[in-house]
């Protein structure tokens, strides 16, 4: 069950940003909407858990460094563009390559007390990585003239928007202005309660179920298991993340429009894939279009040129197993998440050289009728659901556990 105290201080953020946000205008309305929501991320992130506080202040700090390069750079046309560009991005690998005990231990001059600290900070710097690809992708906006450069209050309220904080979506800051429009975007508030409803159901019911049916709840109790529950722990891990986080997405789209911030989707029914590209254009949709956008574009036009035009089918796949290599790092410190990355690129690369080979020898009209036949459809949907199943494996446990699990296996 959601605890009360927690529904009463997501009532009264509601109440006070909506009420900022329709009653106030110019820069008030931005200082104390900034205000509400760092006050908003302190009360349900830091208060009740005293080791966040070096976190909190750090993450400030951090945040007016980002500040300062996305002001003074943003709309250099030298290089000094890219340092405010990779400042978040920096500042995401700071927290999790140089602000941990084993980077810390390695220096040996620093005592035992804060190495033990630093072993958990990490994990105190709440939305991190959403933050970094948000700020990112701010400058680039600002940059190309899609936005108007923001102000310090602006900056602050966009990087502390407390509905999408801990895990996304990952907005735009062009969309998250359009909630400071004079005609701001509508949102039925029967609407939105019932998608944070939905979500509440999905995060903490269904998916609290399937995770008793995944890795940590089936297998890892030291105990024997025989071979066929691997493939269920598969099933149910994959189902357990899914309802986990497009729930907290569902409660975070629901929440930002009580508050009358647009949010885009993050999910479109991923289970109905039927590739693993199409796959990824239906799960974390705001990460498939940052690096789409950010990523994939620009690197597949730059080695298209560097490899020749003959050779633009083989740029395109080189560039697919770089974007998912950076998927699989940007979620996490450790092997087995690049090791996922590279799963889920291999995945995208077959089906591009498939793709291209289909075309060649079916023509036009009959890859357009391969594409519409209802029973390669459905096949098609099954092996993409398995095969992104048996990718999570990866995702959801790390070496040693992989390890742990392999050996209790009884074929």
């Amino acid at each position: 069950m959601i605890p009360l105290y927690l529904i009463a201080g997501i009532l009264v953020y509601v109440l006070a940003a909506r009420l900022i946000l329709a009653r106030l205008k110019g820069s008030l309305r931005e200082a104390l909407f900034a205000l509400i929501n760092v006050a908003g991320y302190y009360g349900f992130f830091v208060y009740k858990n005293s080791g966040f506080g070096l976190a909190f202040w750090l993450y400030g700090i951090m945040v007016l460094v980002l500040y300062a390069t996305m002001h003074f750079y943003a709309q250099r046309t030298d290089w000094k563009l890219w340092l405010a560009f990779f400042a978040p991005i920096l500042a995401l690998a700071f927290v999790r390559y140089i602000l941990t005990s084993h980077f810390i231990g390695l220096l040996g001059f620093f005592p035992a007390t804060l190495r033990n600290l630093t072993l958990v900070i990490p994990t105190y710097f709440v939305g991190m990585s959403y933050l970094a690809f948000r700020c990112s992708r701010l400058v680039l906006e600002v940059r190309n003239g899609a936005v108007p450069k923001p102000g310090f209050w602006e900056y602050l309220g966009f990087c502390f928007f407390v509905p999408t904080m801990p895990v996304g979506p990952i907005n735009t800051y062009g969309n998250y202005r359009r909630g400071f429009e004079p005609v701001p975007p509508h949102f039925p508030v029967g609407r939105a309660l019932l998608r944070i409803l939905v979500g509440c159901v999905k995060y903490l019911y269904l998916g609290a179920i399937f995770n008793q049916l995944s890795y940590g709840g089936l297998l890892l109790d030291d105990h024997y298991h025989p071979w066929f529950e691997l493939p269920i722990a598969a099933v149910f891990y994959y189902l357990y993340l899914y309802c986990n986080f497009s729930g907290f997405c569902d409660a975070a789209i629901g929440v930002a429009g009580l508050v009358g911030i647009p949010v885009p989707e993050n999910f479109q029914d991923p289970f109905a894939a039927r590739n693993v590209k199409d796959f990824w254009n239906r799960w974390h949709i705001t990460l498939s279009h940052y690096m789409r956008d950010i990523v994939f574009s620009p690197l597949s036009k730059f080695l298209a040129r560097l490899m020749g035009h003959e050779r633009v089918d083989h740029a395109i796949a080189l560039t697919i197993m770089i974007v998912f290599l950076l998927v699989g790092i940007w979620h996490g410190v450790g092997g087995h998440y690049a090791a996922f990355g590279l799963v889920h690129g291999i995945g995208v690369t077959i089906n591009h050289y498939y793709t291209i080979a289909l075309k060649k020898w079916l023509g036009r009209d009959g890859f357009k009728a391969y594409n519409a036949n209802r029973s390669i459809q459905a096949i098609a949907v099954v092996l993409t659901f398995f095969y992104v199943a048996v990718s999570m494996f990866f995702f959801a446990n790390t070496s040693v556990e992989m390890k742990e699990i392999i050996s209790e296996m009884r074929w």
